[in-house]
């Protein structure tokens, strides 16, 4: 079970980054490497189980990617990435709309300062709450073997952003419902969509929270950019734990 607290590193880097447009056509290749999920996917790419919906927000309030108006002067948008676990957009700024044949941008375009050309930045990327879903504690109440995970820590992901590694803060092990102690120098494993496809729990809108990056590096010569996520607590079936040399606390 991984708190929004964590939860919201995940998505910046296994959905966020892989859902950019200009990486889709292999733009960032040379630097930050591209994605798995290609152009032609959406409608049909399966990135999740049914409980996934994630929507781009630059209009969420208290967003660090929110804005009026994007960097080529386009009004600040939301629109779904993934519905029901199916990919069905991407972030789009001037350029990459017309390249996928698109009537407009969807306001995608940032530049760091006057001293550098707008490109598409993610922007605030988050993952919906359950209707009237269950709270952290009785999500935990539901896990009869697990751990729960809080904080964002260390991570690593490869180049077209499917295999990935996690850390947390705290790991808290969960044993018939109730947290049982903490464990150290663990890490959770994954491949991206066989991840999202093992979601089988969501809060509900209690339990969301808004949490961000401020220093998201892109490009060449790199720009900095800043992001949130929002989400809800989530429960993940069969997940990889892996023992990263700590011993239990």
């Amino acid at each position: 079970m991984i708190d929004p607290s964590q939860l919201w590193l995940t998505i910046h880097e296994s959905v966020g980054h892989a859902t950019e447009y200009d990486r889709a056509l292999g733009h960032e290749m040379s630097y930050a490497g591209g994605t798995f999920a290609t152009p032609d996917a959406a409608g049909r790419l399966r990135y999740g189980s049914a409980l996934m919906s994630v929507d781009a927000d630059r209009s969420a309030p208290h967003g660090l990617a929110t804005v009026g108006f994007d960097d080529e002067g386009v009004a600040a948008q939301s629109w779904p990435l993934i519905e029901a676990g199916v990919l069905v957009g991407f972030q789009h700024d001037r350029a990459s709309a017309a390249r996928a044949g698109l009537p407009r941008s969807a306001g995608c375009a940032y530049a760091e300062s006057y001293r550098h050309t707008p490109m598409a930045r993610m922007p605030n990327v988050s993952l919906r709450p359950a209707v009237d879903g269950p709270d952290t504690a009785a999500l935990i109440a539901g896990v009869t073997d697990g751990f729960y995970l809080a904080g964002s820590d260390s991570w690593s992901i490869d180049m077209r952003r499917r295999q990935f590694q996690f850390t947390a803060q705290r790991w808290h092990r969960i044993r018939n419902g109730r947290l049982a102690g903490q464990v150290s120098g663990a890490a959770y494993q994954a491949e991206t969509t066989a991840f999202w496809s093992a979601l089988c729990g969501l809060g509900g809108e209690g339990t969301w929270l808004l949490s961000g990056a401020d220093m998201c590096g892109k490009g060449q010569p790199v720009q900095a950019a800043a992001a949130s996520h929002g989400c809800p607590s989530a429960v993940f079936r069969g997940i990889d734990v892996v023992d990263t040399g700590g011993r239990d606390g």
